[in-house]
Order: structure tokens, then sequence, then C-alpha cells
């Protein structure tokens, strides 16, 4: 920076972008911020002061125009003055990572510096982009939730830093590079991982969850995503969270499909109970989560191994939970992957012809073949009644 640049009074800086106030208005609190930047900061839900952290009874902002004017004339002063640049970009966004770096700064002014780099990444243009990556603000966020002894006792007071650390973290992981995940992989960094998914709020297990699927779709994390799919407490704690039909149940859903994209990942969830949390959580009838078709994809996954196909048909609502799914009007890919299961299993497993047979499948497939679905959906119909009738009499299984 120049150093006009150096000398912005204090009081023309906006606290959460540190840069020149364009716009100023004023909260409740009496504190002064820029009206881009508390606007976003109100709009994400936030209720609180970014400075004082002051909870806001009246959430109203109000033009400063008394600071707009000495703004105006310091301007007209210092002729020389050229509106924040990429530089003080640069200089605010390391500003804010040494805050979070230092051992000395106290919790509550990381949370700030925090929340502040919330916004900023909100802020998609390229360059905000590149000084993100420039200053390798992913692998210090990664670091602090996962790599700090505060963390690993889950503590309630420090709960709110990993919520909204884990929130920065997922903001940058678009930017491209996630070569540093794989610091999941050391031992006490993957143990901290399973604390706070065991132990963490929907809130942290919603995030995590949207890790473990970042890591599932990148070969740069294809050895992460091993390790993760054959952690058992981990894979145990995501059955727990399908099958407790809960907030976070479809994160959770998504996440075992995810881990699925490994072959050898599916042994491991079939063990882990993922088929038996799929079918709990589908056959619960929740309503306003859209959950059957989901959960019928992860089932269509799951039993491309044998081990997945015995644990479906011996969970005593498998086969009938299947049978459910099979006609329904308003969701036309969950009937087709029902279909799609139960041709696999019937396929191979006596008892579960006669139990779906039992549950009124023959009838749930005419139905499907009268409606309006697709002609694959009906196609595959076919072949499953085609399948039951030969059975039935005893005749060979044609395709």
């Amino acid at each position: 920076m120049n150093e006009s640049q150096n000398t912005i009074p204090h009081l023309f800086r906006c606290p959460i972008s540190l840069d020149l106030l364009e716009d100023p208005v004023t909260l409740c609190t009496g504190q002064t911020y820029d009206r881009s930047n508390i606007e976003k900061w109100l709009a994400a839900g936030n209720l609180t002061c970014p400075v004082t952290m002051q909870k806001l009874h009246d959430p109203s902002i109000v033009p400063n125009h008394t600071l707009r004017h000495l703004i105006h004339q310091w301007l007209q002063m210092d002729p020389q003055f050229d509106p924040p640049t990429q530089t003080t970009t640069i200089d605010s966004l390391a500003f804010l990572r040494d805050t979070l770096a230092s051992y000395e700064t106290t919790s509550e002014i990381k949370l700030q510096a925090l929340e502040k780099i919330s916004v900023l990444s909100d802020e998609y243009c390229s360059f905000k982009k590149s000084c993100f990556l420039q200053l390798d603000f992913l692998p210090l966020l990664l670091e602090l939730v996962f790599g700090r002894e505060e963390t690993q006792a889950c503590k309630t007071n420090h709960m709110n830093f990993i919520e909204l650390a884990l929130c920065c973290i997922l903001k940058l992981l678009p930017l491209g590079n996630l070569e540093p995940l794989n610091m999941i992989k050391e031992e006490s960094k993957l143990a901290t991982f399973v604390l706070l998914f065991e132990k963490g709020s929907s809130s942290v297990k919603t995030s995590l969850c949207h890790l473990i699927d970042s890591a599932s779709s990148s070969s740069q994390t294809q050895e992460l995503c091993y390790i993760l799919g054959h952690c058992h407490k981990l894979v145990h704690e995501i059955v727990q969270v399908v099958s407790q039909n809960c907030e976070a149940s479809e994160d959770a859903i998504k996440v075992i499909s995810a881990l699925c994209s490994l072959q050898s990942n599916k042994e491991s969830l079939v063990r882990g109970g993922a088929v038996e949390g799929v079918i709990t959580c589908i056959s619960s009838g929740s309503e306003g989560r859209n959950l059957a078709t989901l959960g019928m994809r992860t089932l269509e996954k799951l039993v491309e191994v044998e081990s997945g196909k015995e644990a479906l048909v011996n969970h005593p609502n498998g086969v009938e939970t299947l049978v459910n799914m099979v006609f329904r009007v308003s969701d036309q890919d969950c009937s087709e992957s029902a279909v799609e299961v139960l041709i696999i299993v019937c396929g191979d497993f006596g008892c579960a012809r006669e139990e779906a047979i039992e549950a009124g499948v023959l009838t749930r497939l005419l139905l499907l073949l009268q409606s309006q679905c697709s002609n694959t959906t009906k196609s595959k119909a076919r072949m499953l009644l085609k399948l039951l009738r030969s059975k039935q009499t005893g005749e060979p299984k044609q395709g």
C-alpha cells in the first residue's frame, strides 16, 4: 500500500472487510459498517453485532450521513488516495489469517475473525478466491477444527467456533484444490473427526457430511475416501444419524451413497448397518423430506455386493419396504429404483419372492404399468412380473 492508504482513519474502515467505508450504516448497538457487508451478515441469519456480539433487538440499519460526509471531506483533502485495491484485500485477509493462527489470540477474537472470513468468502470474485488460496486458508481452518487439543474435548463453548469454521471450510472447497483434506487421514485428526460426528450438533454433523461428500468426489482424496469408508466407528455414527430420522438424515444417506463410489467401501458400509439404517429411515413415512428416492438409489448401490442383498432380505421390513415404494405416483424415480432392487433380490432369493408377492407387489406392478411412468420403468416392471410369475409356475428364470 502507498502511504496514504496506510493512514486511513480507523473510524473510516468497515470492521468486517477492513476497507474504506463506501456506504456507512449504523446498527442499534452503535457500531457502523459498510452497507453491503452488514446486509450479507444479516442475510446469512446472524442476529448479533459482528463487533460487540450483542444480540440485535432491532435489526434495522440507519444510514450514517455524518460519517459519510466526513469521509467525503477526507477524500477531498487527500486527492492522492486511491480506493481499496487488491493489495489492501490481501493485507486484510492476511491479518485475519494471522489472527486465527496465533496461539495468543483469545477465542472470542478468533470467532470474530471467522465471522469476517465467512462474510468475505461469500464474495465469489476471482481475485478473492485467489487470495484465499494464496494465503492457505483451507489448511489453516482444517487444522483449527481437527488438530487442536481443545477441539478434541468438544467443549460446549468451543462448538460455535467449530460450526463457523466448518461453514467457512465448505465455502472454500469449491475453489478446486481438495488436497488439504488429506490431513484428516492422520490418526489424531481422524479421531477428532469421528468425535465431532458423535458429539457435535446437527449443524456440525451436516457440515461433516458435506466434507465426506467432497472427499468422495475427487481423485485427489480417493485414499481418504477409502479410510473414511473403512472407519467402523465413523460408519456406525453415520448409520445412527440415518436411523434417527433427524434433520441430518438426508445428508447422512447422501454420504453413504457417496462412499459407495469406491467398490471396496460397500462391504464395510453393509457391515456397519447401512442397509438396515436406510430401510429404517425410508420406512418411517416422514413427511416434508424427499428421502425415498435417495434411499432407494443408495440401496441399489449397496445390493451390488452379496452381503448387501443378504442384509436387505434378512431385514424384517426390507422386502415389504421395497414393495411399498414400487407404486408412487408423485415419485417415478423412486418406483424405478425400488423395482430394480426387487429384481436383484428376487432373482437370488426365493424367500424374497414369496415375501414380495405376499406384500402385494403384483398389484402394485400392474398399477405402475397403467400409470404415466417412463418406458424404462415399465420395462423393468415387466421384467419383475415375468420373474415372479416364472418362479411361481416353476418355469426357468428368463431374462
